[in-house]
């Protein structure tokens, strides 16, 4: 069988623009962040993209395991692909809710919404390609993190 490199370039991409678009449409991410009350915990502000990248790398290569998987399928395989694709969506929407609207608690649910389907991803890759579903426990781990900080702000700001 021979690699499917332009398969693993539309994976990493996608992954990776979804967040490169994400933090053009929320703005001044860095300034913003640096200005909101720091929880314990809170990391410097140089963290998220370098976080973010690696996660974004990653996902894109879960989402290539599964797109090659010649075990699966063709309909689950497609099933857990559109699923990535709908957390993709919510993952580009929460720097919009939280950054460039304020909009603290919202985000907040936004995440949590998030997480679950993350979760259902994770496992839906994990039937079909073991490294895969391996390879997103960062992405909830990392989102676990955020949700904390993300609930730590949105407390502190509320009326």
């Amino acid at each position: 069988m021979k690699f499917q490199w332009k398969a693993l370039a539309v994976c990493i991409a996608s992954a990776l623009g979804t967040g490169f678009l994400s933090s053009l449409f929320a703005v001044t991410i860095r300034e913003k962040y640096a200005q909101l009350y720091q929880p314990p915990l809170a990391p410097p502000g140089w963290v998220f993209p370098v976080v973010w990248t690696v996660l974004y790398l990653l996902m894109g290569l879960a989402a290539f395991l599964v797109c090659v998987s010649e075990e699966a399928p063709q309909d689950e395989k497609k099933q857990a692909l559109i699923l990535y694709g709908v957390q993709l969506f919510f993952n580009f929407g929460w720097p919009i809710l939280f950054f460039r609207w304020n909009a603290y608690l919202p985000a907040f649910l936004w995440l949590v919404v998030l997480w679950i389907l993350v979760f259902v991803t994770l496992k839906r890759f994990d039937a079909i390609d073991e490294l895969a579903g391996k390879l997103m426990v960062p992405y909830l781990l990392w989102l676990t993190f955020a949700a904390y900080l993300n609930l730590s702000i949105a407390l502190y700001y509320l009326p």
